[in-house]
């Protein structure tokens, strides 16, 4: 009986991963699968480089999920989101993304006025 006991134990270790923040999301799929690459882009700068200059590091965590799958998630992400704006209220754009857009939006039409007298083609 011992014995039997014995074979029927089972152990497993789970590893839960390190926290990884991401500022970056790309999703790519093919017949198979999704590919949701998370990236995270920081810049460092080392004070001991004279120039000044700037190294950026990207690191990426990529999940491949089948097409199912990700139909379910998309369902529970969806659910999740709804309970999320009942309790704290409506998800927006941050009001600096908002400002900093606004301010490409005027700086692209200045540069339009400013540019098409200038041929953006060779023929």
């Amino acid at each position: 009986m011992a014995e039997e006991q014995q074979m029927n134990k089972l152990n497993f270790a789970i590893n839960d991963g390190d926290v990884f923040f991401t500022n970056e999301i790309s999703i790519t799929f093919g017949p198979a699968q999704f590919a949701f690459d998370f990236k995270n882009i920081s810049p460092r700068v080392d004070m001991r480089n004279q120039d000044g200059s700037k190294t950026f590091v990207m690191k990426h965590n990529v999940i491949l999920v089948e097409p199912f799958q990700i139909k379910q998630f998309a369902k529970v992400l969806n659910d999740a989101i709804v309970r999320y704006e009942l309790e704290y209220g409506n998800i927006e754009l941050p009001a600096a993304i908002k400002k900093a857009e606004e301010q490409l939006q005027k700086a692209a039409k200045q540069q339009d006025a400013t540019s098409h007298d200038v041929p953006s083609y060779f023929g």
